[in-house]
């Protein structure tokens, strides 16, 4: 089969049936999957097994998802997938700040999560065809090695703000809705209560030395959606 993947793909989840479930099919679409059915386990798995993705279920005996997802965010910026049987919008922005990528909502179809991950995967890897450096004054951003740097300092993104970052920037001086920003990132329209993105821009703020209270470098549009200022990151 083809690998349009991660390849290696670390698999977090204690219900040992829907985990078997969901190795196969992605083995069967040329993944090397391994599974751990405990929190207080997957440390360790990361660390030997050394994976391209994480897909991490919330509710684990042993250890919780969340802090399982925050020790991996510590010491790698792999992506990271969260499953969750809650459809309350708290345990999504609880996951997102805890430094995971992408969540899928239980009953888990797995051609969906096929999908994430390689909607993660296209993310990972830039067009070269295209634009791949952006530089506002003290800002620069290089998509071809996925690096930031404010007034020289590298600053550290996980994926999916560096992707939200990315896309900001390349529409600098345009406002951007939160359904333009779902859908660019993740394939999905706005529901009215997905707040997913309003976390990502207030890590990025934060990141990036923009005051939270007044921002002047990613603008809250009220009742439109976020503008990237070019001209703010200048001496």
């Amino acid at each position: 089969m083809e690998n349009l993947g991660f390849g290696k793909v670390l698999l977090v989840e204690d219900d040992e049936r829907l985990a078997a479930l969901i190795a196969h099919f992605l083995e069967q679409h040329g993944y090397e999957v391994r599974t751990v059915h405990r929190g207080d386990l997957a440390m360790a798995a990361f660390l030997e097994f050394k994976p391209k993705v994480l897909v991490l279920d919330l509710m684990l005996p042993g250890q919780s998802g969340l802090q399982v997802c925050r020790e991996i965010r510590s010491v790698s910026d792999t992506p990271i997938v969260i499953l969750t049987a809650k459809e309350d919008d708290l345990d999504h922005i609880l996951g997102l700040e805890s430094g995971a990528d992408d969540y899928v909502i239980k009953p888990i179809k797995p051609p969906v999560l096929l999908a994430r991950l390689r909607a993660l995967q296209r993310r990972q890897t830039p067009d070269t065809s295209v634009v791949s450096f952006l530089e506002f004054g003290q800002l620069s951003i290089d998509r071809s090695c996925r690096e930031v740097r404010l007034t020289g300092e590298l600053i550290e993104l996980t994926t999916m703000e560096f992707e939200l970052l990315w896309l900001l920037a390349s529409a600098a001086g345009k406002i951007l809705s939160r359904d333009d920003i779902l859908n660019r990132m993740r394939g999905i329209a706005f529901d009215g209560l997905n707040r997913s993105v309003d976390v990502y821009i207030s890590k990025l703020r934060n990141k990036l030395k923009d005051n939270p209270r007044e921002p002047v470098c990613i603008k809250t549009v009220w009742g439109k959606g976020y503008l990237f200022n070019p001209f703010a990151w200048e001496l």
